[in-house]
């Protein structure tokens, strides 16, 4: 991908030339506009991150963490509260995308249909690429199914039924191991068994996050599908990449991932890369802190003091990046237990309001 210098002039010319081709995606009937999306990202993308990214703007389809359906189902069985990963999904504004994840066609398919059905979300999608060894190698889901493509295949067959007229989609990497990347295989099982769209992550489950997404291996996808659109995903650090994606790659969309944790106000300049407008310039550092102070304060409300301040812990490191004096804010933050250390880190690196 083509390193990104966002505050340049030539990225926003450049954009002009794109913004034209560049049209809203179309997920079954929801239509995503812009075709940016946030990755579903476990730990990271809950409620209150995307009530940040939604309120900064730019993103067309936001994401929640991937959720159990097994865990989702034994807790109901038990009588428990739903997953705190189905924080907000009730009344947050839509769209909204879930996704799920399991090996069984039968608790996906129920889980998906109590989604579409009872929260009425927008999209469900299942997790086919997750390379953690917990998800993969000892639930044997997520990327181990990459393995048996008449088995993903079969999976969303079931759920898109259950799951009717919602659209189901599907995240996946290139393929388990770098020898055996049969991606075109598995994005035609997914097209046939009616999911709504695909989205390519252009690593292989043995990669993890090493080395360089291969964004020619996601292009050269395109022609095995048909009717669905492609959502390529993978490395997109700043407008340019996002630009560069569409403009070279022929994707339908793109899924921006750990880069909008450090800068949840990518999303919005990525999308006026994409109209050819004038990027915006990162917040201030003033403007940084209140983002901070407003997502610790969501995750307080929810979680109560301590624990909403060490859930907050993981999103201040990712955030605190790229600035002088980043290393002690990480340094500092890192052990906060309570608001009140919390907000001493913030002001120590941020400044005072």
């Amino acid at each position: 991908m083509v390193p990104g210098n966002y505050g340049i002039e030539p990225v926003a010319a450049a954009a002009e030339s794109v913004s034209a081709s560049v049209e809203p995606l179309r997920i079954g009937p929801v239509v995503v506009d812009p075709p940016v999306l946030q990755a579903p990202m476990a730990g990271f993308t809950n409620y209150a991150f995307r009530q940040i990214v939604r309120e900064l703007g730019g993103v067309g389809l936001p994401a929640t963490e991937m959720i159990s359906a097994r865990g989702f189902v034994h807790r109901e069985a038990r009588g428990k509260e739903l997953p705190d990963r189905l924080w907000g999904v009730a009344d947050e504004p839509r769209p909204l995308a879930v996704q799920i994840w399991d090996n069984d066609p039968a608790t996906l398919a129920a889980v998906g249909a109590r989604l579409a059905h009872e929260f009425r979300v927008s999209v469900v999608d299942i997790n086919f690429g997750c390379p953690v060894r917990d998800v993969s190698e000892k639930a044997e889901s997520g990327s181990y199914l990459l393995g048996d493509p008449r088995r993903v295949g079969a999976i969303v067959e079931r759920v898109v039924e259950a799951c009717r007229p919602t659209p189901v989609t599907a995240k996946i990497r290139l393929g388990r191991t770098r020898d055996t990347i049969n991606a075109a295989e598995i994005v035609q099982a997914l097209e046939a068994s009616g999911a709504a769209a695909v989205t390519v992550h252009g690593r292989t489950a043995q990669d993890m996050f090493r080395g360089k997404a291969d964004w020619d291996a996601i292009a050269r996808l395109k022609p095995f599908l048909r009717r669905i659109p492609l959502i390529g995903n993978g490395d997109l650090r700043a407008p340019a990449d996002v630009f560069e994606a569409f403009r070279r790659y022929g994707v339908d969309g793109v899924m921006i991932g750990r880069a909008g944790l450090a800068r949840p106000w990518l999303f919005r300049q990525a999308s006026a890369a994409l109209r050819g407008e004038s990027i915006p310039p990162d917040p201030s550092m003033a403007e940084q802190r209140q983002l901070l102070l407003r997502h610790h304060r969501l995750m307080v409300e929810r979680f109560g003091p301590e624990r909403g301040t060490i859930l907050m812990r993981r999103y201040a490191c990712c955030f605190g990046q790229g600035f002088p004096g980043a290393r002690a804010f990480r340094s500092m933050v890192s052990t906060a237990a309570s608001p009140s250390e919390f907000l001493r880190a913030v002001d120590c690196a941020f400044g005072k309001a």
